[in-house]
């Protein structure tokens, strides 16, 4: 099931690359390590690694873990025996212009000609990175951002000294504009973090009245697209959600994880600024990183130092054979994984033992199950999940507010405020063909976990 067969491309790249250097002297190299040696770790490692869930297979659909790419893959250990650093040209001369352009494509995918932006370590890092943004040019001002929105914009705001406040959100897992409008006129925000793909449950913020609120009040809007942005590409989205995508290009900074979505290794993550100027942020003096040249270097316009450059050259080969445009093959990917998420949840919402909140927006589904209680239908989740597991199907648990469900939880009585749901992300274009294998296991799980 592990792709070996491209090890052969890689045989052969190794061997270009190798060309490249053809002029310099032979030397020895230090003394490393012999072959047995080396085969028996490594064998170990293999060993080891085998302690770990199947995230490779569709079968796997609980956490957000989607495969690399092979040409990712490939690129990545290619760049690996240059070992580039992408902190400044001196590190990364090739990787480094590989990374520009590579961030280049996936500004332009939110409308983006002109744009600072960088690839860093993941979303936390881009998202800590644009809250510095937003903190530096609005000090003292509060972030705000969704009760549902990633636990991390609180954490970050707390690194860097920012006031954070949650606003609650609405039964689909949006962010409630009364709320936040009347957040607004108290006065004090800075910045709004729109989420576009929660992680909990894949909902998209209401970017086009937060963009509204905007002009009224005049803050700083930031995209938190980490999860979702690259669904800007897909197609049969509702009208809400395409709203939402359609508009991210009008916000003032965008993050989104390649390494989720983008079919990159961890980690992988960018950080985009419709406005170049905020550059000047970064300025900074090094005694000795940037003597090399006058063009701009990319360790001035990030927080972070040493970066990979494999990650940058996996990411520019993964969209040079999968450009980033609607209707490509990168696009109808994402397609086929809302489709799965979708065929899913139907199946869930026509069978009695199981609650379902809200049809997917992207390609994340979750239910609760069942029960006379609150509390019961937890127990009963956790089981199903266990049950799952031992049929080769892993999905994940989540705790969701019970509001989520209340309009169809009738007859079940709310003795806790929240709900234990199963949480399943179907975000492998395989899903789609095994919709229907994981519907029979979900089936025989629910029914040996006795929550028929």
């Amino acid at each position: 099931m592990l792709d070996r067969d491209s090890l052969s491309v890689l045989a052969k790249a190794l061997e270009r690359l190798d060309a490249g250097f053809a002029s310099l002297p032979a030397f020895s190299a230090a003394p490393t390590a012999d072959s047995g040696a080396v085969e028996r770790v490594l064998m170990d490692v293999a060993d080891r690694l085998r302690d770990n869930y199947p995230y490779f297979h569709p079968l796997y659909a609980g956490q957000m873990l989607k495969p690399p790419h092979e040409v990712a893959r490939l690129a990545y250990a290619l760049a690996m025996w240059i070992n580039p650093n992408n902190h400044a040209l001196d590190g990364g001369r090739a990787s480094s212009r590989m990374e520009k352009e590579a961030v280049a494509g996936i500004a332009r995918m939110f409308g983006w000609e002109t744009h600072l932006g960088h690839v860093c370590g993941g979303g936390t890092m881009a998202n800590l990175e644009a809250l510095w943004v937003a903190g530096r040019l609005r000090p003292g001002a509060t972030v705000v951002a969704s009760d549902q929105a990633h636990y991390t914009h609180r954490r970050i705001s707390a690194v860097l000294g920012l006031r954070f406040e949650a606003v609650p959100c609405d039964r689909v897992g949006r962010m409630e504009l009364a709320a936040l409008a009347r957040r607004l006129e108290q006065g004090g925000v800075g910045t709004v973090v729109a989420t576009l793909g929660t992680t909990a449950i894949g909902s998209v913020d209401p970017l086009p009245e937060i963009l509204e609120l905007r002009e009224r009040f005049g803050f700083r809007v930031h995209v938190d697209a980490a999860y979702g942005g690259y669904f800007r590409l897909a197609a049969g989205l509702d009208p809400v959600t395409r709203g939402a995508f359609d508009r991210a290009g009008d916000a003032d900074s965008i993050v989104v994880d390649p390494h989720k979505h983008g079919l990159q290794p961890y980690g992988c993550g960018c950080v985009l600024f419709r406005d170049p100027a905020v550059g000047r942020l970064y300025r900074h003096e090094s005694p000795y990183t940037y003597f090399t040249s006058d063009e701009l270097h990319l360790g001035e316009i990030s927080l972070e130092c040493s970066r990979a450059g494999a990650a940058a050259v996996g990411l520019w080969a993964t969209q040079a054979l999968l450009p980033l445009v609607p209707g490509g093959a990168f696009a109808r990917s994402l397609d086929a994984s809302r489709t799965a998420a979708l065929a899913l949840h139907r199946r869930l919402e026509a069978d009695a033992r199981f609650v379902t909140a809200f049809a997917p927006e992207l390609d994340i589904v979750v239910w609760a199950v069942s029960a006379p209680s609150a509390r019961q239908s937890s127990e009963r989740a956790r089981r199903v999940f266990e049950e799952a597991a031992r049929r080769d199907l892993h999905l994940a648990l989540v705790e969701l507010p019970f509001e989520f469900f209340e309009a169809h939880t009738r007859d079940m009585a709310r003795d806790q405020d929240t709900l234990t749901c199963l949480r399943s992300v179907l975000m492998k274009p395989e899903h789609l063909e095994w919709v229907e294998r994981i519907w029979i296991r979900l089936d025989a799980a629910t029914s040996a976990a006795g929550a028929s």
